[in-house]
């Protein structure tokens, strides 16, 4: 099973994307269907859904949407992390229609002018009732915030996180630290997966050659089978169309093995957010 793990979906006539009103490319509306060819010329069998916006309505339409496409298995949604009845919020999202396609929550920490927003004690308990409800805790972050990311990962054991866009990082010539030394200890925490996505949007017109050293460090230290593949469309078409986006992770993973690119290619993903064949 090919699983694209990390990609938005919104209509414009349902509800505004503000962040897109300076980009023109994303100023429009896209839809599952539009988003369809490409995972059947690709042979992608199942998609993870990210919620763009945290508004507490976004959710549901995306659980419903599970519940009749054939490709969007799991929804990656969105609760306030710092109410106080977060965890009656996730049961009543479990009980909608599609509510069994919630595999996770997030939320745009690096919207959050905090470094350690995530060490904050009322965010560090919903954190812990995201986990204690069986749901992952995906990690948006900025390159200033990954150490206390970090941190939040090695102190909450209990709960399984996944970091988006393997935490955002400053792709150049000075850009591999202190990210590889972050990613190096973030690896020795069992309890994240990483996101081999969004990355193409931050290089240039020859983002193999400038993303490859970040990807040997992802497969040193991490390793391929806590990797998961994500187009981040729309977003990606920033930087180049699905197909290419998706060029760019198989060239990058082109010397691993044949049973390591099916992790970073489906089964990471099938069995970090617990997606059945």
């Amino acid at each position: 099973m090919r699983i694209d793990a990390h990609h938005h979906l919104w209509d414009l006539a349902v509800r505004d994307q503000p962040w897109t009103r300076d980009i023109p490319v994303l100023r429009r509306t896209f839809t599952a269907d539009e988003l369809r060819p490409a995972l059947d010329r690709n042979a992608i069998d199942a998609t993870v859904v990210v919620a763009a916006m945290p508004v507490p309505e976004e959710t549901p339409e995306l659980l419903a949407l599970a519940s009749v496409d054939p490709h969007v298995r799991a929804v990656v949604g969105w609760t306030s992390l710092t109410d106080p009845g977060i965890a009656d919020r996730l049961a009543e999202l479990r009980e909608r229609p599609g509510g069994s396609a919630l595999v996770g929550i997030r939320h745009g920490i690096q919207d959050e002018a905090e470094p350690d927003w995530t060490g904050r004690p009322e965010v560090r308990r919903g954190i812990e009732a995201v986990g204690a409800a069986g749901l992952v805790y995906d990690l948006l972050v900025r390159p200033d915030q990954l150490p206390a990311a970090v941190r939040t990962v090695r102190e909450l054991p209990d709960v399984r996180f996944v970091l988006d866009h393997a935490g955002n990082p400053v792709i150049g010539a000075d850009g591999l630290e202190p990210w590889t030394s972050l990613l190096t200890e973030l690896a020795d925490c069992p309890n994240v997966a990483v996101k081999l996505s969004g990355l193409v949007t931050r290089t240039g017109p020859a983002p193999v050659p400038a993303l490859r050293a970040y990807a040997d460090v992802l497969f040193a230290t991490v390793g391929p089978h806590r990797l998961m593949y994500g187009s981040d469309w729309p977003v990606s078409l920033l930087a180049a169309d699905y197909d290419a986006v998706l060029a760019v992770a198989e060239s990058l993973t082109g010397e691993l093995s044949a049973d390591e690119r099916e992790a970073v290619f489906g089964t990471t993903a099938a069995r970090w957010y617990g997606i059945p064949a």
